[in-house]
Formats: C-alpha cells, sequence, structure tokens
C-alpha cells in the first residue's frame, strides 16, 4: 500500500510520550501514530458505541423514570428527589 507522509507539529512533552510508548512497544514512533489513529477510526470507536448503545437500551427505563417529561428543560424547584418518592410533598 502506498504510503503518504504527514507533518504533524506537537509540543515537545507530546512528541517524547510518542518516543517513548513507541519504544515500549517495539515499533517506530511513525507505526505507533499509525496504530492510534487505526484504533481510533476503527474498531475501538465502534465498540464504544455499541457498549454505550446497551447501556442506554439497558437503563432506558429508570432514565425515563428520573427524567421524564421534564427531560427538556431544567426541573422546577421543589420535585428533585433521591430515589424515594414522598405522597404529597414537594
Amino acid at each position: 500500500m502506498p504510503k503518504t507522509q504527514l507533518n504533524v507539529r506537537v509540543d515537545e512533552a507530546t512528541a517524547e510520550a510518542a518516543r517513548q510508548r513507541a519504544l515500549q512497544r517495539g515499533m517506530s514512533v511513525n507505526r505507533y501514530i499509525e496504530e492510534l489513529v487505526r484504533q481510533d477510526a476503527g474498531e475501538v470507536g465502534q465498540t464504544f458505541v455499541e457498549a454505550a448503545a446497551d447501556f442506554m437500551k439497558q437503563y432506558e427505563s429508570v432514565f425515563a423514570e428520573e427524567f421524564g417529561p421534564e427531560r427538556d428543560g431544567p426541573r422546577r424547584e421543589g420535585t428533585r428527589h433521591e430515589g424515594t418518592r414522598h405522597e404529597g410533598t414537594r
């Protein structure tokens, strides 16, 4: 696969961190950066999105109960509860 050269400017601390991480992994800085971009653009990002969707689906009823009809605006004073509802109290 043909390669394209990118020139990226980062501060010295970031450059040193990239050098050290690449060295720890036994690869060049170029390869390290290439792997980071692939991970960010690919499977890792997709895995996060899927996990977040599963979480929301699993806890949808909890969110609906807590934030139901007032979800579009701030809660009115006196309507907040700490997991327990008391009839007749505001």
